[in-house]
Formats: structure tokens, sequence, C-alpha cells
């Protein structure tokens, strides 16, 4: 898979690009969790979420938020990482003209940083938010959430207990003109650590698979 450097708001940012063959392929943008807890783009479930776009006809970029790897700058509390993920899709897009669906998928601080991106660019047609940190992040700005998406997440998760998953998931099911699908993976934890993992992988799968034959926002 290709090593991809890009320009970003404070310098450049290291991305892995996996294109399809088809010109008018799908695209999807992939986030990871927190700069300063270990998060990189090569952590279990942004790989893996990585890899399942992909083997759904999605070309996918996953990258490192800035002071990562080779990612060049530092920690900026969120504000930073939203315009690294906006120039991330900028790059994406550059590359990918005739694409006819754009999804973003986040894991934890990346959900965060998704669901804000989600805001800005009304071209994202769907999201998949894993393990929100609904508890540590407010989550009020998405008034009104602009596209449909699935929240999922773990009933023994201790990093974001799943009561403010759900409080987070009933305030946006009361806005009109999207459908918030929620689904709780029985016993998995913030990580979805194995046996887990290919359960989440394959609810999100079947999520996006059903969303791209209905074509609904």
């Amino acid at each position: 898979m290709p090593e991809v450097i890009f320009p970003g708001p404070e310098g450049r940012l290291e991305g892995r690009y996996h294109p399809q063959k088809e010109r008018d392929a799908p695209i999807a943008i992939v986030l990871h969790p927190h700069p300063q807890f270990g998060g990189t783009m090569n952590n279990k479930v942004v790989y893996n979420l990585h890899y399942a776009f992909y083997n759904m006809g999605f070309t996918v970029l996953r990258f490192n938020f800035r002071g990562v790897g080779r990612s060049q700058g530092e920690y900026d509390q969120g504000v930073g990482e939203l315009s690294d993920a906006a120039s991330a899709l900028d790059y994406l897009q550059s590359m990918n003209n005739n694409s006819k669906h754009c999804w973003v998928a986040g894991f934890s601080f990346g959900s965060w940083i998704g669901m804000q991106l989600l805001m800005r660019r009304p071209e994202i047609t769907g999201f998949i938010s894993v393990s929100p940190p609904a508890n540590m992040y407010d989550f009020s700005f998405l008034a009104p959430c602009p596209s449909s998406g699935l929240i999922i997440n773990g009933t023994s998760d201790r990093v974001a207990p799943p009561a403010d998953t759900v409080n987070l998931v009933n305030k946006l099911h009361e806005q009109k003109g999207i459908t918030i699908t929620h689904q709780e993976i029985e016993g998995a934890d913030h990580f979805f650590q194995e046996p887990h993992m290919d359960h989440m992988i394959g609810n999100v799968s079947d999520y996006v698979k059903r969303r791209l034959t209905e074509n609904t926002r």
C-alpha cells in the first residue's frame, strides 16, 4: 500500500493511500485515536476499518495527525487535528474527482474529529463513529447532524462509558431527516480486543453495504 506524504496546515502529513482501479469508486477517510495516548494510523481498529472499506470497493486514506509518526507539527487539542482531517479529505478528493460517495470513519478521539468534519463538509454522505468519547468531548455541535451514520461501541467500554454514548444517540435521534443507527457489541471494551474486533468490523461492513444500495443521506 502506497505511503503518501501530503501538505497539511502545519507541514507535511504522512498517510497510507489505497486506491481502487475504478475511477468513480467511493472514497473514505479513517481517523485515528488520541495522539497523546499512543493513537496512530496503525492502531488496530483504524487499520481494520481501512481494510473493511477497501474490501467494499472504496478508495481509502488513513493518516497520522500532526506530531504523530512522520507528520509535522504538534498536538493541538483537536483544533489543528480537524484542520489536518480537512486537508486529508482535500487530498483524497483531488485524486478522486468522479467519486459519488464520501465517507468518514473515526475511532475514539478520531470519531470526535470525524463528526466535526461532517459538519464542515456537506459532501460527506455517511459516517462511522467507533467508541465515541461522549464523556470527554462535547458533541453538541451536531445541531443538526447533516448525514446518517453508524455509532458503534462496546458494552464493557470503561474509557467512554456506554451510558454517555446512549445519551448522545438519543439526542441525535430527535433530529429529522437523518437516521442514526446505534449498535452495541456485547462484552467489548473500548478497543474491541479479540474476539470482538471481527464482530464490530462485520457490523460496520454490513451497515455500509446497506447504505450504498439505498443511496440515502
